[in-house]
Order: C-alpha cells, then sequence, then structure tokens
C-alpha cells in the first residue's frame, strides 16, 4: 500500500498503549503511514518520544511541556526546564517543540500558562524551530502570542472558528491540523473549518489514542484511522481522498523537515 497518511500529531506513549504497543506501531506502514510525529508533554515523555523516534525509523518527536503540565514556580524561574528541553532538540530524530500551548478549560493558573508558552516560543524562534500549539478555550490570548512571536507553527486540533482562522495566517508560518471531529455527528464548526482552510495550510493528525473518528469514535485512535478524517475532508472539500492526503503529506513535510 502507498504510504501517504501523515499523522502530524500523536501519543503513543499514553498509556492506553501499554498493553500491545509494539504491534500496532510496527503495523502502521502496511497500514499506508508514511510518519509519525508523537508528542511530550513534559521532559519525561519528550524523552519517551525520541525513544520511539530511535525505534521506529518513520517517527519522528516533539519535545516540549503541555500546559497541563505546568511546572511549580521555583523550576520555572530557575530556567531549568527551558534548558532540558532545549538540550534535547540537538537529536537529529526531533522535528518541532510541543506540545505546548494555552488550555483554559481546566483551572490551571493562567500567569504559569504564559510564562511557559512565552519560553518555548521564544526557544523556537532562537533555534528555527516549529512549535505545535495546543489551544483549548484560549483563543484571544493565543492569538495574542502568535503576534508577538509570528512562529513557524501548527495550531494541532484547531477548535477556532473560521474568523479567527482568517487571523492566524497574519502572524506567522501557520498551518492547521485537523482530527476526527470533523467526522463527528453535528460537527459545523469543523466542517466549515475544513472547507476554508487553504490547502497547502492543512494537515491531519489524530492525537491518539483520543479523537477516533467515525466509525470508531469512542475507542482508541490510532495513525491508520486518519483515513476516515481524510475521506470526510475530501467529501466536504469535492477532493478525491487520494488528493487529500497528498496534499496533507507534502505540508507536514514541509513543516517539520
Amino acid at each position: 500500500m502507498e504510504q501517504l497518511i501523515f499523522d502530524a500529531h500523536a501519543h503513543y506513549d499514553d498509556e492506553k498503549f501499554d498493553t500491545d504497543r509494539d504491534e500496532i506501531i510496527s503495523s502502521l506502514p502496511e497500514k499506508g503511514v508514511f510518519a509519525v510525529i508523537n508528542n511530550g508533554v513534559d521532559y519525561a515523555t519528550s524523552l519517551r518520544s525520541i525513544a520511539f523516534a530511535e525505534k521506529y525509523p518513520f517517527f519522528h518527536a516533539a519535545v516540549g511541556i503541555h500546559p497541563e503540565s505546568v511546572p511549580d514556580m521555583d523550576m520555572m524561574r530557575s530556567d531549568q526546564y527551558i534548558e532540558q528541553i532545549a538540550a534535547l532538540l540537538e537529536h537529529k530524530k526531533v522535528v518541532a517543540i510541543g506540545e505546548t500551548g494555552l488550555d483554559y478549560y481546566w483551572d490551571i493558573p493562567k500567569p504559569e500558562q504564559h510564562i511557559l508558552f512565552d519560553k518555548q516560543l521564544r526557544l523556537a524562534a532562537d533555534t528555527c524551530m516549529p512549535i505545535i500549539i495546543h489551544d483549548r478555550e484560549a483563543h484571544a490570548d493565543t492569538l495574542e502570542f502568535l503576534k508577538k512571536y509570528r512562529p513557524k507553527a501548527l495550531l494541532h486540533c484547531y477548535s477556532g472558528s473560521c474568523e479567527m482562522l482568517k487571523e492566524v495566517f497574519r502572524y506567522g508560518d501557520i498551518y492547521i491540523s485537523l482530527g476526527g471531529t470533523v467526522t463527528f455527528k453535528n460537527a459545523r464548526v469543523p466542517v466549515e473549518v475544513a472547507r476554508e482552510v487553504p490547502l497547502d495550510r492543512l494537515l491531519l493528525e489524530t492525537d491518539a489514542p483520543y479523537l477516533s473518528p467515525v466509525p470508531n469514535r469512542g475507542k482508541r485512535n490510532d495513525s491508520s484511522h486518519i483515513i476516515y478524517t481524510a475521506r470526510r475532508i475530501a467529501e466536504i472539500r469535492g477532493m478525491s481522498v487520494e488528493d487529500v492526503l497528498k496534499h496533507t503529506k507534502e505540508n507536514a513535510c514541509r513543516l517539520y523537515f
């Protein structure tokens, strides 16, 4: 099978893969998967992402600290965590900083989130690395950070509006990734975004093991399920599935490699 699926964002270190991780990952190329970006959410998972990238040739790592992993303030003042992440960027299989960003859904102190996000954006600017951004119910502040740094970035599992979509491209070399939510019943805004996002800015992702697309909604997600997301986007945009996969693969290669 031709390998056209590029999973722009996944978490195969999640415990949901503990029982059969190697079996699942090893089967992906024969299911059409070309590449997977595994994301760290703290220092430990960043190291695991690198380990996966060393073990599986088609895996690549992103290393960073998620807002839900906000360190304590003493550690943040010391810059120790940024120094740790910066050191990991030297590895040849590390292709991005992330996952980082802002999450206002959970009760996480916003000032600490802002410090964490700002320092990782600055690191991305200093190292000319792309950055993978988590934006959950924090659209206005995310835009402000984009305006400040104008990064090369992926807004992963994009949840903003079409109006915001028009704004984000003004503030950096920005890409948008869509996942299983576009296949959900009554998914009005994701469908609108899938229709409106410029084709050369669109990527596909799983956020595995989460957000599995219909017909597997509610089950563990893996990179082979991107085919269902691609079929839905092809339907929305009036394209062939093959063209959707080819364009999104090319875009992901341009972002990461």
